[in-house]
């Protein structure tokens, strides 16, 4: 499917100006139509589409996934699909995405342009609270990928969810930790950042784990075991 090239005007990230933002997205694989038709279709939902990840991390999840060779992934939050559909194309033919979400109305979105970008057979949907989807899964489940970007006050929890569900060569992303820079602002305390602050932590001082926090759009934490 032909790219279509995107033109940044608002940077999802704090840390870029919007020519840099634009340069970014000009020298970064583009959107084809399908997620194009998906930007253009979210936007529509007004402000609530900043939940929307941006076009470059999107192109990075697709390649991270497949590099590391992920068949079996998990999304926690799924809005309106953009970045399953990066996900579901890295795992290739053979993979399954299971998405987690609660909200019909924006998966319904993502329904439509799964089947568009032919993703059907590898993507899988639970409505239901994520920790209720988590705490429900098989003992014997197990995870390449897990990509996390839902209720901040939860990030801890789905941490602690997905940590002894992780393959041995698994890996988890949380987005969003930088909170548009909120987290290194003390005097800002309202509960999200106090969760994402408190999560930053946590993931840090885990033993269990490696966690590296990269400046992507708003902050992306790379998990993986240290075992």
């Amino acid at each position: 499917m032909r790219a279509c090239r995107v033109t940044a005007v608002t940077p999802k990230s704090f840390l870029l100006t919007p020519a840099i933002a634009d340069y970014l997205a000009q020298h970064n694989p583009a959107p084809d139509r399908v997620l194009s038709h998906l930007i253009t279709e979210t936007a529509g939902l007004g402000d609530i589409a900043r939940m929307q990840i941006a076009p470059e991390q999107g192109a990075f999840l697709t390649q991270f996934v497949r590099l590391i060779g992920a068949r079996q992934a998990i999304e926690v939050g799924t809005f309106t699909g953009f970045s399953s559909i990066c996900i579901a194309r890295g795992l290739g033919s053979d993979g399954h995405l299971l998405c987690c979400d609660v909200n019909e109305e924006w998966t319904d979105i993502a329904r439509r342009h799964w089947a568009l970008a032919g993703l059907e057979s590898r993507v899988e949907l639970r409505l239901a609270p994520a920790l209720e989807t988590l705490r429900g899964l098989p003992a014997a489940a197990r995870f390449d990928f897990a990509f996390v970007d839902a209720m901040k006050t939860e990030y801890t929890d789905y941490y602690e969810e997905l940590v002894p569900r992780l393959s041995a060569r698994g890996v988890m992303m949380f987005d969003n930790v930088l909170w548009g820079g909120a987290v290194a602002d003390s005097s800002i305390a309202d509960a999200d950042t106090v969760a994402i602050r408190s999560f930053n932590r946590h993931a840090a001082d885990d033993p269990r784990t490696e966690a590296v926090m990269l400046p992507i759009a708003d902050g992306v934490t790379v998990i993986a075991r240290a075992d």
